[in-house]
């Protein structure tokens, strides 16, 4: 009986192995991801061919290939990129290897073995160094190399550059595609992103963005560099390397540029028609809120670099895609939520969110509750949605909606100073914890004007804090703006109050303030360990 269970055991053991062998061989037949070592080489260079999986499952790892280690080794043979990349019947150079357009597997794969393996033996036969001959070698489940590529990015400084160099002809780089003729051309007025046509994958004849950019780019580049013209990077690491990136020379006062685009214009809520003026209501209404919204356009350009973190589809305004009941276009995301998402960068509540983590706004604003200070607050929302003047009746007197656009967001207020510093208690006394410590000296004053600093240049906050006691709402979160505010007491119970469970007593209250802020400001004290800052141990009697 135990020579049986012996016998059993040991068959499970192999049966074991040879189940496990099998998965191995079935994931690598299935083409499992390569498993890079975490020593490896980083390169920026690094070309990833796995062209055989556009025919299904790759039944070898991808193979790992250096294309600036190429490139150079071809260059000592006085050879160019015409030595791997066709032109196709535009005269354009294809990032295929050895081909235009994939056909089949076979042919394909041919292509690759042949055009490498024979490469690599003429090479090492002509005494240089060659590259792998084996399978293995070229197929590594385990590569010595892995990418460090940094995605290349055309900002509003490069976009200049080109354009200058280009002397304006934007014909250079932009065109769309005539359904009715069925060629590109090139249309003023319509110079959009390469990305709102060039997605991540081929569709029919439109090529993916990758080819696109490199055809375009650096094929624009080598051409230049023919001619003994100035010209951009031609080479993987040139555009892809952060170190390289960071060698670009940046425009710092950039003209704006030349789409026609306004200055300022009202938000609409419609595809085509811009929201009209309607008579002004007593008390204003969801309606008179919801249809004035100016929007400072020009200013927006200034903060970014990329028209692409708003217009991230198309150059159109936001509800031709996010309609106000959701549109497949739009990915069913509503008009209002892609303004007010707070989780989403490219809604405005979302953008105006992520300036609030930077120091010297977050020690305020992670303690603001968002029921009083946030998008549920109806003075916020005025901030954005202005109630505009009701109509003279005169057609002729009434100014278009780009002015009226201008004129609305030129009443916004803005406040960048809180009150006069004599209106401001110099020293605020808290002796919460009398019994242990000597009362701790707040310097009320110095904290109030460093905040106030640290704003002083921001036109985000000049334009959201719209009373100068805006500023004294970090600390005195859940009351109403006043030059006088009533003591923290007065809300968080001493001590700890279970009628209200979610607010913290008096003494929480102010350790989660004082220290909560200074810790988010990156302020270096006091410490949350040692009290002996903020208060003075009493000595004994």
């Amino acid at each position: 009986m135990k020579k049986g269970k012996s016998l059993l055991r040991g068959t499970g053991i192999f049966g074991g192995i040879t189940i496990l062998a099998i998965l191995i061989l079935s994931l690598r037949v299935q083409g499992v991801q390569q498993v890079p070592d975490p020593h490896a080489e980083m390169r920026s260079d690094l070309v990833m061919i796995d062209t055989m999986k556009t025919f299904g499952k790759l039944e070898r790892s991808p193979v790992v290939f250096l294309h600036g280690q190429h490139t150079e080794a071809l260059a000592k043979q006085n050879q160019d990129c015409s030595a791997c990349h066709l032109l196709d019947e535009k005269n354009r150079r294809s990032y295929k290897f050895k081909r235009i357009k994939d056909t089949d597997r076979q042919t394909v794969m041919d292509l690759y073995h042949a055009g490498c393996i024979t490469c690599h033996t003429e090479t090492k036969a002509a005494g240089l160094k060659g590259g792998p001959l084996t399978c293995g070698a070229c197929h590594q489940d385990n590569p010595q190399v892995a990418s460090d590529r940094r995605p290349m990015g055309m900002d509003k400084s490069l976009h200049y550059r080109h354009t200058k160099t280009l002397e304006d002809k934007c014909e250079k780089c932009h065109h769309v595609y005539n359904e009715q003729t069925k060629v590109l051309e090139y249309v003023k007025g319509q110079e959009a992103t390469c990305r709102y046509c060039h997605g991540e994958v081929t569709v029919e004849n439109r090529i993916d963005a990758r080819q696109a950019f490199h055809q375009a780019c650096v094929g624009c580049h080598q051409e230049r560099l023919a001619k003994n013209q100035s010209a951009g990077p031609d080479m993987c690491v040139r555009c892809h390397d952060a170190d390289e990136q960071n060698l670009i020379a940046v425009v710092e006062d950039i003209p704006r540029m030349k789409a026609g685009q306004p200055d300022v214009v009202f938000i609409k809520r419609s595809p085509d028609i811009e929201p009209q003026a309607t008579p002004e209501a007593t008390p204003a209404s969801d309606e008179d809120l919801l249809t004035r919204v100016p929007f400072n356009h020009k200013a927006h350009e200034e903060f970014n670099d990329t028209c692409r973190v708003c217009h991230h589809t198309n150059l159109k305004a936001c509800v031709s895609c996010h309609t106000l009941n959701g549109d497949e276009k739009g990915r069913h995301v509503q008009l209002e939520q892609s303004m007010h998402k707070r989780d989403a960068s490219q809604s405005c509540v979302g953008c105006h969110g992520s300036q609030q983590v930077q120091p010297q706004c977050a020690g305020c604003h992670a303690s603001i509750n968002q029921k009083f200070g946030g998008d549920s607050n109806p003075a916020a929302c005025q901030t954005c949605h202005i109630k505009s003047p009701a109509p003279s009746g005169d057609p002729l007197l009434e100014p278009d909606d780009r002015t009226r656009a201008a004129l609305l967001h030129e009443s916004r207020t803005r406040v960048s100073e809180t009150y006069p510093a004599d209106k401001i208690p110099e020293k605020v006394e808290i002796n919460t914890l009398a019994d242990q410590y000597q009362p701790a000296q707040m310097p009320h004053r110095k904290i109030v004007q460093s905040l106030e600093r640290g704003i002083k240049n921001s036109k985000l906050a000049a334009v959201f804090h719209r009373e100068a006691g805006t500023l004294c709402q970090a600390c005195h979160h859940n009351s109403p703006v006043s030059q006088k505010p009533p003591k923290c007491n007065s809300c968080h119970g001493q001590p700890f109050d279970n009628r209200q469970p979610v607010r913290p007593g008096i003494m929480a209250a102010y350790h989660q303030q004082c220290i909560g802020c200074h810790t988010r400001m990156g302020l270096e004290k006091p410490a949350a360990t040692d009290c002996t800052v903020c208060h003075a141990k009493k000595t004994a009697p």
